[in-house]
């Protein structure tokens, strides 16, 4: 019997969930505020969590890693009623099993979670986690663990994947890791740089060519794709390969077998394919500037790598790891890290990711010399002026936003007092109802006790303002209906 916390601050929505999970033959616990959750989650080993996105005392977006890492680590199922994509996309990138709209009917919410149950069983007896070979890769950050697990999938098939993330997020060390993991690491592991590729030369460097197939082709080359031969090939930025390239290349990985320029006969490679970009292919798609048949083939398996911004906490792992590096590649002993030296680290936002703190660790042992320690100074330059800057130009937006909400005035046009005061107040007051009706989640009733307004005039309001509102009653009515099905089920 599996234990479900359902956490939703609407009463009768968690008694109709309650009704359908027992149902099931599982046990059930109700939570009606984050607050209340947590210490559920605390406490016990739950295999799911139901967990609402509007709640009393936060977002339970917010809160989805913490729930996940819990004991028990439960599949978390998200429900909402705000039908908003963004929210659904967020969820499932943060790990939830689903994402399911409110109300839900018996139908919708019986199967995700007996699914969500099931693969939590799986998961729970597959045994050890791999133990990966991970030379460069350092972190201990929720979102680089979850990449490593996937890295370890990757490793134990021969599926095609696709690595994304931003320039210096690490996607050759990943690409390696999985090559390095995998029944292919005595294998060769080939390196094709697609950006630096000349886009008349593209075919002959990834193909090859025979002695004399085009002006100043005096020998034979067997290309790139064949010398990964029994081991790996790693298209990095893939993005940049040309549209013309990319149909052969898309024949080549659906038989893995090509003819060199000049050639007669095919040449057979069997290869196994890991690509990377810091590009959104599925833009250059919309605009032809990528092949969508092409994107399907690469993306069996993707991995998308966090900003250093993202895992702030591997910081200062990093930070030592990269003084040990250097330091030992330039034969003198490790220096030492200050407080303030890591502090400085992790305020700057490193637009250039893991690939730019390695340079300025480096930068920063250089120009130590011969001192022991690190200090802030021995930062590059442009870090140094930015974290100066940070705070200043921080305050002073914060001066002119303030300066913006109180007086918004057109040189060329200045509105007569009346005028502005009426503009401002429509504008305060609309702001106040969206927010009004945001923390009553929709709830007319609610919505008038906090306010003081009738219902006549929330209504008028609401309707002069265009605020689209959810009403909690129409809620409730679907709720009923649900417990309603519940009921009839058991007949």
């Amino acid at each position: 019997m599996a234990k479900i916390l359902i956490i939703d601050d609407d009463v009768q929505l968690c008694k109709a969930l309650s009704l359908v999970v027992k149902r099931m033959g599982n046990e059930a616990d109700c939570a009606f505020t984050l607050r209340q959750g947590l210490r559920l989650l605390k406490g016990n080993s739950f295999e799911v969590v139901i967990l609402d996105i509007s709640l009393p005392d936060g977002n339970g977006l917010e809160f989805l890693p913490q729930i996940k890492d819990s004991a028990g680590s439960p599949e978390v199922i998200i429900l909402s009623g705000s039908g908003d994509p963004e929210g659904a996309e967020l969820a499932i990138r943060n790990g939830a099993w689903s994402y399911i709209s409110k109300p839900p009917t018996l139908t919708k919410i019986q199967l995700p979670v007996q699914r969500a149950l099931d693969y939590h069983e799986k998961k729970r007896n597959c045994g050890q986690p791999v133990v990966l070979k991970r030379a460069g890769l350092v972190g201990e950050s929720r979102l680089f663990l979850k990449s490593l697990e996937l890295v370890a999938q990757a490793a134990a098939t021969e599926a095609n994947v696709l690595i994304t993330g931003k320039t210096g997020t690490g996607k050759e060390l990943f690409a390696r890791a999985i090559h390095e993991n995998s029944r292919r690491v005595h294998g060769p592991f080939v390196i094709v740089d697609c950006a630096a590729l000349p886009e008349n030369l593209v075919e002959s460097v990834l193909l090859g060519h025979e002695k004399g197939a085009f002006t100043g082709a005096d020998r034979r080359s067997e290309g790139l794709v064949r010398q990964a031969h029994g081991g790996t090939l790693f298209l990095d930025e893939v993005g940049e390969l040309p549209l013309a390239m990319q149909k052969a290349f898309l024949r080549v990985l659906q038989t893995r077998r090509f003819r060199p320029i000049g050639g007669l006969t095919e040449v057979e490679s069997n290869f196994r394919l890991v690509a990377a970009t810091n590009r959104n292919l599925d833009e250059l798609v919309t605009v032809w500037k990528f092949r969508q048949d092409l994107l399907f083939r690469l993306r069996t398996l993707c991995i998308e790598l966090p900003t250093l911004r993202d895992r702030q906490d591997d910081i200062p792992r990093l930070a030592h790891y990269f003084n040990e590096s250097a330091c030992r590649a330039l034969g003198i002993k490790p220096k030492m890290i200050s407080a303030e030296f890591l502090e400085a680290l992790c305020e700057f936002d490193w637009p250039g990711n893991v690939r730019e703190l390695a340079n300025a660790i480096e930068s920063a042992i250089t120009s130590a010399g011969g001192e022991p320690m690190l200090a802030p100074r021995h930062l590059p330059l442009n870090i140094r002026v930015r974290l100066a800057r940070a705070p200043l130009e921080e305050h002073r937006q914060k001066a002119v936003c303030m300066r913006n909400t109180a007086v918004i005035l057109d040189p060329e046009n200045i509105p007569q007092l009346k005028d502005f005061r009426k503009t401002a107040l429509e504008d305060l007051e609309c702001c106040y109802l969206e927010q009004l009706m945001a923390i009553a989640h929709g709830d007319i009733r609610t919505a008038c006790a906090q306010s003081g307004l009738s219902r006549a005039r929330l209504y008028a309001l609401l309707k002069h303002h265009a605020i689209e509102r959810t009403v909690k009653r129409a809620m409730s009515d679907q709720t009923a209906d649900l417990n309603r099905e519940v009921l009839d089920s058991r007949v």
